[in-house]
């Protein structure tokens, strides 16, 4: 245990250390090496790149059993038995948790191009709907309603959650927890 906080530690310094742009230096670090907890649509992202990563090295054996199936119906199980077998043992070697410990960390580390695409996409949606609002006549949109968009926007990616600054934390006055 000392020595995985012993390594994170070293490997987030490392890596903050080594980037220089002010896109590196705006985007947070990872916490830990198994951060705070994602929410489920987040999980899932790092399942995909899990299983991609797991399917990037046992392509071989993929495609021999791919080959082997193609055209057959009902006597594929039968026929491609060995190649079946080969795939699936691939696939349990590779398919380790630490081999899900660096597909998460592939996830963190592509957090800030996700985030860039997210704004240039609604960037781009913003300024089509001002100029279909412009080709059609219709009423600008509230100044506060294209503001609170403007700061949504804005907002780094949340991981983790943020604390309730009203909820009562334990051992505060008049609170015992939730």
């Amino acid at each position: 245990m000392a020595t995985m906080s012993a390594s994170s530690s070293s490997s987030s310094s490392s890596s903050s250390s080594s980037s220089s742009s002010p896109a590196a230096a705006k985007a947070r670090p990872i916490p830990s090496r198994n951060p705070l907890p994602l929410s489920a649509s987040q999980e899932a992202q790092v399942r995909d790149v899990f299983y991609a990563r797991v399917r990037a090295k046992c392509g071989p054996e993929i495609k021999a059993f791919a080959d082997c199936a193609q055209g057959r119906t009902f006597s594929a199980p039968f026929l491609c038995r060995g190649p079946l077998h080969v795939m699936n043992n691939c696939m349990k070697i590779h398919a380790t948790p630490e081999e899900q410990d660096a597909a998460r960390e592939e996830w963190f580390e592509k957090r800030v191009e996700r985030q860039k695409e997210k704004e240039r996409k609604a960037r781009r949606k913003l300024e089509q709907e001002k100029f279909l609002r412009e080709w059609w006549g219709l009423p600008e949109k509230d100044r506060e309603i294209a503001r609170r968009e403007m700061e949504k926007l804005e907002r780094p990616e949340r991981i983790g959650g943020f604390v309730s600054e009203r909820r009562k934390r334990f051992g505060e006055e008049g609170g015992e927890g939730r």
